[in-house]
């Protein structure tokens, strides 16, 4: 606006403070309706590596670098002067050199046509997302994610039931200094909840605004009460379902042959770790006596195939078959022509059953598959017809569970009964969670992104043509392909006609599930060869589909399509290296209902790789939670929420299975001392609470040592106030180790109990150490003077000593 006769409408300037107040350079970066790309990219590959993230800034060396360290300016100096920054840091913008800023940005990006760098908090600080491995440490993932709380949401605890969160605050009680958790329920009653009880809240799935519960009535005990009573039903019923199957016997497949070396060394990728991961446990699983019930959770284009092409491969060498269970023909098509591939010199043979075969084709594939000819036979819905028999079925593969209703599951429940299954899916219904959450089937986590794999930028929000020009436009600029989605067989011709008028020259085709086999079998080949540069198709593009060059993807009416579709939809674009792109529209006249505005939302925010389990419990919030087994449990998860309902499920099933609970000492501590987290240490109140989360974790004084390290490490040296807090964290764990069960301090006395039973000796030595300690035996008490600084640490040191 100071710049007078420039127009500054669409432009982008960059600036230098040596040469004045005027703009270095100034160019457009639109020409009319177009957009151009500004290829950002960003640092996900270096997160929580300085060292390596200053070594590739060293090699990019942009003319301006900008590190936006929020409140941890000095922390971040010291982190890059220690990882060999070559720059000098300064606190002002010059070219040619760092500025180390207390700007706040979680997130940072490359601009090469700027020579412009921004490192954001998570870039320098960031720790890298933890390697799921096990059963157990699912639910815990999925806890943390439920745990990712903003104000006004909901959230479920243990004693005191559903209520809204509205912040953090610290507030001096006694003399004393901590962090709270505001909640508020029924009747603007409030709970200060403190910090070191978190684990005892979960944020609320389950339904649409659920009633909060009023503090001080029995209510929340009846909720508790009738759904624990449901749950019990349905572990039951859950445990007879699958008592036949974990006792039954099954078929062990022998150890890896040379082949299946020969084949896995093949693999035209770098496996991620989670797949070598899930790789590894489905084999293991396959070669043990009972039959295989795997489930792999893993993000769109995470590598679920190679995991089904090995296992296939692997039950094949033990002269089993396989059955591959798909929810599309097109998706059928392309397992097809991967497995094909994959297996092309060794002498297995694949063949595909669905629809789009002639009745005499079919008849081929059946025979081959009655008679053994066949090993791999990959379908649609039509592999579960009475009429398909096998030879020897080894494994039966199901791709995108959530996709087959309950009529198909039945089907598929009497072909699984003595055969391996693995199961696959990005975004999990809440029967397949909880069944791997409760042990009744294993769980495999796929968790870490392929190298080089950039999100999707998102866009929402009202069609307008302009957009959908510039977004086609700039694909087709460099040599990528288009999806846009039109969801209406019916109007279908008439939509790519429209995109025909707006973008001239482009090659534009249709693709729908009402086509023949012929045709669509054509287009796909066509697409695939990259003959067509706009594909205007029906969501049965949603599953699986992988095509490089696709890059863009559009899609009409994404108000009138579910939560998870749009997600596995936006999954289609983004798998190669090339920056990808994703538009959902809506009408501009259109009245969107509350759901449609929440799924809309819902999918603006999880723009991240390895979404997938946050859509998943989100989408489960929004419809509400259905049910495991039958509808009847919906009303019990809206209740209590899905999280609770999940551990009472956990409790159930322990109970059946004759597993002993973990027991849980609920320890009382309270000691007169400063042990919070202050904003000045830690500015973002979500860093304040997963810093919290992590020193509630604490068991041992190497997990306090860890935990302290990372602190340091992220924000700098801790202060008093958090000193303390990691002391009594570690006080609390070895307290409970021990017995203790109340350990609090009044008027200079630290009362201590039960205490364990001290022997005459260890009387006499305490009575010489601490003159004035007394030992209660009759209530196994223990009392002892306590001194004014310091408190935390002496007592820890005095319970260890006097333990010694």
């Amino acid at each position: 606006e100071e710049w007078g006769n420039v127009d500054t409408q669409g432009m982008f300037a960059t600036f230098d403070e040596s040469v004045g107040d005027g703009p270095v350079e100034l160019w457009p970066y639109a020409r009319g309706d177009e957009t151009a790309d500004l290829d950002l990219a960003g640092w996900d590959e270096f997160v929580g590596q300085p060292d390596k993230l200053v070594a590739h800034l060293e090699g990019v060396r942009p003319r301006t670098l900008i590190v936006a360290a929020g409140a941890t300016t000095v922390r971040a100096k010291e982190v890059l002067a220690d990882a060999g920054m070559g720059l000098p840091i300064v606190d002002r913008a010059v070219v040619g050199e760092a500025i180390v800023s207390p700007a706040s940005v979680h997130k940072g990006f490359y601009f090469k046509a700027a020579s412009l760098a921004v490192v954001g908090e998570s870039d320098l600080f960031g720790r890298k997302r933890p390697v799921v491995s096990s059963n157990l440490e699912a639910p815990a993932r999925a806890s943390a994610l439920l745990l990712e709380l903003v104000s006004e949401d909901h959230v479920v605890h243990e004693t005191y039931g559903v209520g809204r969160y509205h912040g953090m605050v610290t507030r001096e009680v006694g003399g004393v200094s901590r962090d709270y958790l505001i909640i508020e329920y029924h009747g603007d009653d409030r709970l200060y909840l403190p910090t070191e009880q978190l684990e005892a809240i979960t944020r609320y799935t389950g339904g649409d605004s659920p009633r909060l519960n009023r503090l001080g009535t029995g209510d929340w005990e009846k909720s508790k009460t009738r759904a624990r009573k449901a749950v019990a039903d349905i572990a039951g019923e859950l445990m007879v379902l699958y008592s036949k199957r974990i006792h039954s016997e099954g078929h062990p497949f022998a150890p890896d042959t040379p082949w299946q070396a020969e084949l896995e060394g093949s693999f035209p990728h770098i496996e991620t770790p989670d797949q070598d991961r899930a790789i590894e446990e489905v084999k293991g699983d396959m070669e043990l006596p009972t039959p295989m019930d795997r489930l792999i959770c893993g993000d769109v284009g995470y590598g679920k195939t190679e995991v089904a092409v090995r296992a296939a491969f692997k039950a094949v060498q033990d002269s089993k078959q396989v059955a591959v269970l798909v929810p599309t023909t097109i998706l059928a098509q392309q397992h097809t022509q991967t497995f094909s591939e994959r297996y092309a010199g060794f002498p297995v043979k694949v063949a595909q059953l669905s629809r789009f075969l002639t009745a005499s084709e079919q008849a081929a594939v059946l025979e081959g598959a009655a008679s053994g000819k066949v090993d791999v036979v990959i379908g649609t819905h039509r592999l579960l017809q009475p009429d398909v028999r096998f030879h020897d079925l080894g494994l039966l593969v199901v791709d995108e569970e959530q996709r087959f209703g309950v009529k198909h599951k039945e089907r598929i429940k009497q072909m699984r009964e003595n055969v391996d299954v693995l199961t696959m899916t990005a975004t999990p219904i809440p029967r397949t969670l909880e069944m791997g959450i409760t042990g009744i089937r294993d769980l495999s986590l796929m968790d870490t992104p392929p190298i080089d794999r950039r999100p999707v930028l998102t866009y929402v929000g009202e069609a307008e043509d302009r957009m959908v020009i510039s977004a086609i436009r700039r694909e087709l600029a460099r040599d990528g392909q288009v999806f846009y989605v039109h969801n209406r067989v019916r109007s279908i011709r008439g939509a790519a006609r429209r995109i025909a008028g707006l973008v001239p020259g482009a090659r534009i085709e249709v693709a729908h599930g009402q086509m023949t086999e012929g045709e669509l079998e054509k287009v796909m080949v066509d697409v695939w060869d990259g003959k067509i540069d706009v594909l205007v198709c029906t969501t049965i593009i949603e599953s699986g589909l992988d095509i490089p060059a696709m890059n863009t993807l559009i899609v009409e009416r994404a108000d009138l399509l579910g939560l998870a579709q749009l997600y596995q939809l936006r999954g289609r674009v983004g798998r190669a290296r090339e920056r990808a792109y994703a538009y959902f529209f809506y009408p501009h006249e259109a009245v969107l209902t509350d759901e449609a505005h929440e799924r809309l939302k819902v999918l603006s925010e999880f723009t991240e790789l390895g979404s997938g389990f946050k859509i998943a419990l989100r989408d489960l919030e929004i419809r509400g939670a259905g049910n495991l087994l039958g509808a009847q449990q919906s009303g019990h998860i809206a209740a209590i929420g899905f999280d609770l309902y999940m551990k009472m499920m956990a409790e159930a099933v322990s109970q059946l299975t004759q597993k002993e609970p973990e027991a849980k000492i609920q320890l009382k501590l309270d000691l007169p001392t400063d042990a919070f987290i202050p904003a000045s240490y830690i500015a973002r109140e979500s860093l304040r609470m997963d810093a919290y989360r992590q020193i509630e974790k604490i068991r041992s004084p190497e997990d306090e040592g860890k935990v302290r390290e990372e602190l340091v490490d992220r924000y700098g040296p801790v202060s008093p106030s958090v000193d303390n807090l990691l002391v009594v964290a570690t006080l609390r764990a070895f307290l409970s180790d021990v017995g203790v069960d109340e350990a609090i301090v009044r008027n200079g006395i630290l009362k201590m109990r039960p205490w364990p039973l001290l022997a005459d000796s260890q009387e006499v030595r305490l009575e010489a150490k601490f003159p004035k300690a007394i030992y209660k035996q009759s209530t196994s008490t223990l009392l002892l003077p306590v001194p004014a600084n310091n408190l935390a640490k002496w007592v820890l040191e005095t319970v260890h000593a006097i333990l010694a």
